[in-house]
């Protein structure tokens, strides 16, 4: 049904030239603005905190809600993504970014800050499946491993500019410039996008199965709300939430597995199938995890900690970020010539090496080794998503790319939370008992650090022997769980 969108004239020059698609150009474009605004608030939470009168555990919701909403959006967009054309969909995504932006930058409370936060996680929730979908319909096999490289470069280098492009603009001004500024810049793209972004592939007209939607967006949502009010508060309330979440996921699946029967899916599982794609899966879910936690436990140490400002805190962490995008385009001509193990195995132990150094952490680890530890961790990153998204994507049939994506999005974010959870709640608990031994405070959150980042170097194990399991190159969708491989 969907092959003939292979056929596009956007692959066809994409594999005449050898250079990457207009149409994903202007996608990986509208995604780097889009993402850079995920962790462009982690700076801001202190100013925020000063200008709104509002303690941290409520300024966290700012970041919270974002991973909220796209947990509850994003098991949507697989059938959305199916039914409108790629014009349609840019404009949906990009349009629901502007107006969270133009509303964050005048909100005059709090809880307006945090509807417009709502609003723009709505359009990044549909922006990056947009952007793998359309990439695995119009590039052909052999150039994916450099596409996706690129994409690499876009998506990675955004968040690790985040925190130090916020700590540049909190230099000048108040924390409503963080979104006065990206506005107009967004606006520019989204304009000179809709000027030249042509649709790919045919629209299908199909149903929608609003019990499915409200089961996805309370199974997924709630279950990501669960994880994050592990955070300082109620664990028992916390716990209820997680399995009333895990409970709505149950109905969610058993309705899918009914409605695959009948072709008309919200989510298609039938994408858990293929051995690769699911390997893939658990491969990226685990790393998203040990990466969150660092990634909020890094500016953590350095600024509560150490001392530094937010801008300094963003500038020592920058490096790591640049090294991970610029060593993407590289990851993907490598991935293109040799696949994926020679790549995602030393990356995947690059990690656990990474995470096992931070486990070291202390009032005098010098800076040069915090930021080689960072930088480690980000290289070993970039060695490992390339591979896996591109291997596991492409073990998929075509018409299950837009439900591999979408549910490839949808963990990220589950896993995002979880690993931001746990790693909260273990330091939070540490550092508390270390407090009760009398430890002054300063060490007690050191303590509390150093387990939490224990933790996650116990989960990259768990990312090396997934690591292990995955084939060299994409099986396109023939290598089936039960198909006698």
């Amino acid at each position: 049904m969907s092959r003939p969108q292979l056929d596009s004239p956007a692959k066809s020059a994409a594999a005449a030239s050898g250079r990457t698609p207009a149409v994903i150009r202007l996608l990986v474009l509208a995604t780097f603005v889009v993402i850079l605004n995920e962790t462009i608030m982690i700076n801001a939470i202190p100013r925020l905190m000063d200008a709104l009168r509002i303690t941290e555990q409520t300024a966290q919701w700012l970041s919270t809600a974002f991973m909220l909403t796209m947990a509850a959006v994003i098991p949507i967009t697989g059938w959305f993504l199916q039914r409108v054309s790629t014009r349609s969909a840019y404009t949906t995504a990009m349009g629901l970014f502007l107006l969270g932006t133009a509303l964050a930058a005048v909100a005059p409370s709090f809880a307006v800050l945090l509807g417009a936060r709502i609003v723009q996680a709505s359009g990044t929730a549909v922006m990056m499946p947009l952007l793998m979908t359309t990439l695995m319909q119009v590039v052909p096999e052999k150039d994916r491993g450099r596409v996706m490289g690129n994409v690499t470069l876009a998506i990675s280098v955004a968040p690790a500019m985040g925190p130090a492009i916020s700590g540049l603009i909190l230099q000048l001004g108040s924390w409503r410039l963080l979104f006065a500024v990206v506005f107009p810049i967004a606006a520019l793209i989204t304009w000179g996008g809709l000027r030249r972004l042509k649709s790919v592939g045919e629209p299908q007209v199909s149903t929608i199965d609003w019990f499915s939607v409200v089961t996805a967006a309370a199974g997924f949502g709630g279950l990501v709300y669960g994880l994050s009010r592990f955070e300082g508060g109620d664990v028992r309330l916390a716990a209820s939430i997680v399995v009333a979440g895990l409970i709505a996921i149950a109905v969610f699946v058993f309705r899918q597995l009914s409605l695959q029967k009948r072709g008309t899916p919200l989510m298609d599982l039938r994408t858990l199938r293929h051995r690769t794609y699911t390997v893939a899966l658990i491969l990226m879910s685990v790393s998203f995890m040990a990466m969150l936690g660092s990634m909020i436990l890094l500016p953590l140490y350095i600024q509560n900690i150490r001392g530094l400002s937010a801008l300094q805190t963003g500038l020592l962490m920058m490096p790591g970020g640049l090294a991970m995008g610029l060593l993407g385009p590289t990851v993907g001509r490598l991935f293109d010539k040799f696949g994926g193990r020679v790549l995602v195995i030393p990356g995947a132990i690059g990690i656990m090496l990474a995470l096992a150094g931070f486990t070291q952490v202390s009032m005098t680890m010098p800076y040069w080794q915090v930021l080689g530890l960072h930088v480690l961790l980000m290289l070993s990153l970039a060695a490992t998503f390339t591979p896996v998204f591109t291997l596991g994507l492409g073990a998929l049939t075509p018409e299950l790319y837009s439900h591999g994506s979408s549910i490839l999005g949808t963990l990220q974010q589950v896993a995002a939370a979880f690993g931001t959870a746990l790693v909260i709640t273990v330091m939070s608990a540490r550092a508390d008992a270390l407090k009760a031994e009398g430890v002054t405070a300063a060490l007690a959150n050191l303590g509390g650090m150093r387990l939490a980042f224990i933790i996650g170097a116990v989960l990259s194990v768990a990312v090396v022997i997934t690591a292990l399991l995955l084939p060299a190159k994409a099986d396109n969708g023939g290598e089936l769980v039960g198909a006698g491989h």
